[in-house]
C-alpha cells in the first residue's frame, strides 16, 4: 500500500486505545502532547515519553497534530516573537525526536466549527454537521457579536430568528457549546463574554493582514523546519469561509498557491483534507492533488455532503460530495511519481478523518468525530479503494 495508514489518537486517556489502533490495521500515530498549554515549549523529555509509549504497543509516531499556534501569533500580538520562538523550538525539539511531520493550522480562534455534534442520519448513525441557519442564530441572536447583522441578508436573518424561537432553553445551550468546541483547549467552559473577547482580538485584522501574519510566521519557522528535518503541513479552514467576522486565507486552491508561494521550501507544505477543501464548492479536489501533490506531506481523507445553502455534514468516507476514487487515484500517482524521481519520503500518511458515531459507540464519551468504529469503517474502506486502484493502475 502506498499511503501510510494512520489514526488520530488523544493520548493515554483517549477512549479508543492503542491496541484499538493496531486492531484496526494503522500503523502510524498522529498525536500531539495535548496537556502542554499553548505557549510552551515541547520538551525532548516529554515527547520522547509519549513516542516511548506508542512504539511499546507496535506503533510509529509518524506525523504531530497538532503543534498549536499561539493567537498572540495569528494577530500579530506584541508577544509574537517571543511565542514564534517556542513554536521553533518545538520543532526543532521534535525533529530530534525522529517526528517528521507537524500538522498546524492558521485559523482564528476555532481550530474548526461545527453546529451539531450528534447530526442523525437516515441509517440511524450520528454525523458532525454545520447548518448555515443555526449558525446565523448563534453569531446574530445568542452571542449578539456586534456588528453580525451586516453580514448576513434579511431572508438569513428572519430563518435565524424562526430557528432560534423553536429551540427549548437546552437546544440554545447545545448549540452554543457545540460551536464553541472548536475553541483550542475547549475543555474549559467559555462563557459568551470570553468568547467574544478572543473575536475583538481581530477587529483590526482583514484577510490581506491575516496572510501578512501567516507569511511571516513561515518566513521565521520554515528555516528551523529544513535544519530539523521536518515537514510542516499546514491545515486548511475548516470550514472554508470567514466566520463571526474573522478572516480566513487557508479555503481554496489559490490560498494554497499563496501560502506556498510565501516560502519555497520542501518543508513548507499542506495537510490535504478532503473535507475541509470539499465544503467549498469552488474546490477541484483531484485536480488539487495533481497540481500541489508534492507540496501535500499528510492527507486527512474524509467527505463532506453539501447543501445548496453552505450548510453540510460529514457524509460516509465513499459518498458525499467528494469524488473519493479520483481523489485516491491522484494520490497514487503522485506517489508513483515521487518514487520514479527517487523521493525517499514518497509515502504519504494518511488518516481516515472523522466518523460517523455507530453501533457501541453511540453509548461511549468520545471525542466529536473520533469514535473508533466510524473511522474503523473509513480506514476499510479508503484500504479497500487504494487497493483496487493500484491494482487496476498496474494492469
Amino acid at each position: 500500500m502506498s499511503m501510510q495508514q494512520s489514526w488520530r489518537w488523544y493520548g493515554p486517556n483517549d477512549s479508543v486505545s492503542l491496541s484499538d489502533i493496531r486492531q484496526a490495521g494503522a500503523k502510524g500515530i498522529v498525536n500531539a502532547l495535548h496537556e502542554i498549554p499553548v505557549g510552551q515549549v515541547w520538551t525532548v523529555e516529554a515527547i520522547q515519553e509519549r513516542k516511548k509509549i506508542i512504539e511499546d504497543a507496535g506503533l510509529v509516531w509518524n506525523v504531530v497534530e497538532s503543534v498549536p499556534v499561539a493567537e498572540e501569533i495569528k494577530s500579530a500580538g506584541p508577544r509574537r516573537d517571543k511565542y514564534i520562538e517556542v513554536f521553533q523550538q518545538c520543532i526543532s525539539n521534535l525533529g530530534q525526536c525522529g517526528i517528521p511531520t507537524i500538522c498546524y493550522n492558521f485559523m482564528p480562534v476555532l481550530d474548526w466549527t461545527r453546529t451539531n455534534l450528534e447530526f442523525l442520519i437516515e441509517d440511524g448513525s450520528t454525523a458532525l454537521r454545520f447548518d448555515t441557519t443555526a449558525f446565523a442564530a448563534f453569531d446574530l441572536l445568542i452571542l449578539k457579536r456586534p456588528g453580525a447583522e451586516k453580514e448576513y441578508d434579511q431572508e438569513t436573518q428572519e430563518k435565524a430568528k424562526s430557528y432560534l424561537s423553536k429551540l427549548s432553553d437546552q437546544e440554545k445551550l447545545t448549540l452554543q457549546q457545540s460551536i464553541i468546541a472548536g475553541l483550542p483547549g475547549s475543555d474549559k467552559n467559555y462563557s459568551l463574554e470570553e468568547f467574544q473577547e478572543q473575536l475583538d482580538l481581530y477587529k483590526a485584522i482583514d484577510e490581506g493582514k491575516l496572510r501578512e501574519n501567516l507569511a511571516y510566521f513561515l518566513k521565521k519557522i520554515i528555516p528551523v523546519a529544513e535544519e530539523s528535518g521536518v515537514k510542516m503541513a499546514i491545515h486548511p479552514d475548516d470550514p472554508p469561509r470567514p466566520l463571526l467576522g474573522l478572516p480566513r486565507v487557508v479555503s481554496t486552491e489559490a490560498d494554497a498557491v499563496s501560502l506556498l508561494e510565501a516560502v519555497d521550501s520542501a518543508a513548507n507544505g499542506l495537510t490535504f483534507c478532503t473535507g475541509s477543501y470539499g465544503a467549498h464548492p469552488g474546490n477541484d479536489l483531484a485536480g488539487m492533488v495533481e497540481r500541489l501533490g508534492d507540496k501535500i506531506h499528510f492527507l486527512h481523507l474524509r467527505s463532506v455532503q453539501r447543501e445548496p445553502d453552505g450548510s453540510f455534514y460529514e457524509a460516509n468516507h465513499l459518498e458525499g460530495s467528494a469524488n473519493m476514487y479520483q481523489v485516491v487515484k491522484a494520490v497514487v500517482k503522485e506517489i508513483r511519481k515521487r518514487q520514479a524521481n527517487g523521493r525517499l519520503d514518497y509515502q504519504i500518511p494518511m488518516r481516515p478523518d472523522h466518523g460517523h458515531k455507530m453501533l457501541d459507540d453511540q453509548h461511549k464519551k468520545t471525542n466529536p468525530g473520533y469514535t473508533a468504529i466510524g473511522r474503523l469503517r473509513g480506514l476499510a474502506e479508503l484500504r479497500g479503494l487504494e487497493m483496487g486502484i493500484s491494482y487496476t493502475l498496474q494492469q
